[in-house]
């Protein structure tokens, strides 16, 4: 290679680097957010970092747009690692052309999506832009169109996280939607179809971006938000931790990590957490801290429908995917939103080979006219749906309350739980025993006495867990402290499990 072309490349490379230039990148500092450059530096292992595309630059010349060529065509592609594990990565570019998207840079987007798809490597996008860009027309436009169907072939396949760190308006906010997890940073990141402008001439109604499509919003609201963060080096960090739980592709073993912990460590403390009065609530994550590897939990969409818990942790080294139904909100009540998060949760873990630990506490579904309205049929049949359709292990501890058809739902044995355990204090039945007896006995109200003798009969009758194991239903009734051991036990037994399924082209899911 010439001097003159070793120099030139040099000055190429700098050039391209710099991105929009010292003033753009200076106003993104401004705005409290990293450069997509920074951003992967964050997240990736350091010097990991293999570029791709360094000098690609679009070929448009509407609008004297042949007068404006930046390298990297404003996404910055690549490959690098995670705590040593290989990763794909693209980070959006807002200081040049606003990070919008175009032909070249979308084909960027489109040969990294290939890429990890053919390599069974996990795929994390950083989303920074302004949207389509307008001067490329239908070209813009078509380049969404192979992001996402690129999306729909990775799904199920590797792992795909997306990033929210700027704008993510129109088209644009559908790759996320497809992809498997969404983190966004609070203040600096927004997501919606329609933008404030536009809702404003069409409705006359006045909003600002962060509260029609903030990270508060997302993550409170409308679940679109796995995770929230309070800036970008929180929610790069936090986007590292997730990746250590995650396999490589739906063909890689699950990461496996050393852990001074113990399958036999018993817990004391868990025979005492269910109240001896049934109707007092007490927090799941206590059982859910004490059970994982050294109280390490990742709880997923923490925010949104708070009455169930679902997020990843492990179990001697091993990921694990939890489900749990949390008394301290709506009485542990499945709803609506309970259903669709669960629902979601778990078949990712079947999609990646992650065994499911379910700890059972639900009263029923949520009653009222809002919710029938709203399709609590049709949306509390998909939690019912990805329980009976998962094939991994599946272990279920009911502590206390199985009602009704919650109790069908949530992983019993009739939608192939492979081993369904109970605490002494589990309660399974139609429903609970004073709801009950005021149904049967109901010329006996006034009597307190005589309702409080059918009320321990019932109890002692139907609720007892010792009558479901009579009937198979329930495998084991065990001592709390020992909940991790015998949980343990069951995954051991259950590694190599294989189950044969109906041929199909693929399911109806009640969507």
């Amino acid at each position: 290679m010439s001097k003159k072309l070793f120099e030139e490349l040099i000055k190429k490379t700098e050039s391209a680097k710099l991105g929009g230039g010292e003033d753009r990148i200076q106003k993104q500092h401004e705005q409290k957010k990293l450069t997509a450059r920074e951003r992967i530096e964050v997240l990736l292992d350091k010097d990991s970092f293999e570029e791709s595309g360094l000098f690609v630059e679009h070929r448009s010349t509407n609008f004297d747009m042949d007068k404006n060529k930046i390298p990297t065509d404003g996404v910055i592609t690549g490959h690098g690692t995670i705590y040593g594990r290989p990763v794909f990565v693209y980070s959006q570019d807002f200081t040049t052309f606003g990070g919008s998207l175009g032909e070249m840079h979308a084909k960027k987007i489109c040969q990294i999506q290939d890429l990890a798809i053919q390599n069974d490597i996990p795929l994390i996008g950083i989303n920074d832009s302004g949207g389509a860009r307008i001067q490329e027309g239908v070209s813009s436009l078509a380049g969404y169109g192979e992001i996402f169907q690129r999306n729909i072939w990775a799904s199920g396949v590797i792992p795909q996280i997306s990033v929210i760190m700027g704008p993510c308006a129109g088209g644009a906010v559908y790759s996320p939607a497809l992809t498997d997890f969404t983190f966004m940073s609070s203040g600096t990141s927004y997501m919606f179809v329609t933008g404030p402008d536009v809702i404003k001439t069409v409705t006359h109604e006045e909003i600002t971006k962060e509260e029609l499509g903030g990270a508060s919003v997302h993550g409170y609201v409308t679940g679109v938000a796995d995770f929230t963060k309070s800036n970008d080096i929180e929610t790069l960090s936090e986007v590292r931790r997730l990746f250590n739980f995650l396999p490589l592709s739906n063909k890689s073993p699950l990461p496996e990590f050393q852990t001074n912990d113990i399958p036999e460590r018993i817990n004391l403390a868990l025979d005492t957490l269910i109240p001896e009065d049934s109707n007092k609530s007490y927090n799941m994550k206590e059982l859910i801290y004490r059970f994982v590897d050294e109280s390490e939990f990742m709880e997923i969409q923490e925010d949104y429908a708070k009455n169930i818990i679902v997020g990843l942790g492990r179990l001697m080294g091993s990921t694990i995917g939890i489900v749990a139904n949390q008394p301290t909100e709506l009485a542990g009540c499945l709803d609506i939103n309970a259903s669709r998060k669960a629902a979601r949760f778990i078949r990712f873990c079947d999609a990646f080979n992650i065994p499911i630990v379910t700890f059972v506490d639900v009263p029923g579904f949520l009653p009222g006219t809002d919710q029938e309205h709203a399709g609590i049929i049709k949306h509390g049949a998909k939690l019912l749906y990805a329980y009976g359709e998962a094939t991994v292990p599946k272990v279920s501890v009911v502590v206390r309350k199985a009602y009704g058809g919650a109790y069908i739902v949530m992983n019993s044995k009739h939608l192939r739980g492979d081993v369904n355990y109970a605490w002494p204090t589990a309660e399974i039945a139609v429903m609970g025993a004073k709801g009950a007896i005021e149904i049967l006995f109901r010329s006996e109200l006034n009597d307190k006495h005589k309702i409080n003798q059918r009320i321990a009969e019932y109890k002692d009758k139907i609720t007892n867990p010792i009558i479901s194991s009579s009937l198979g239903f329930i495998d084991e009734i065990i001592k709390p402290h020992n909940t991790r051991y015998k949980i343990y036990q069951s995954l051991q037994f259950l590694k190599n499990k294989k189950v044969q399924t109906p041929w199909k082209k693929h399911d109806n899911l009640p969507l």
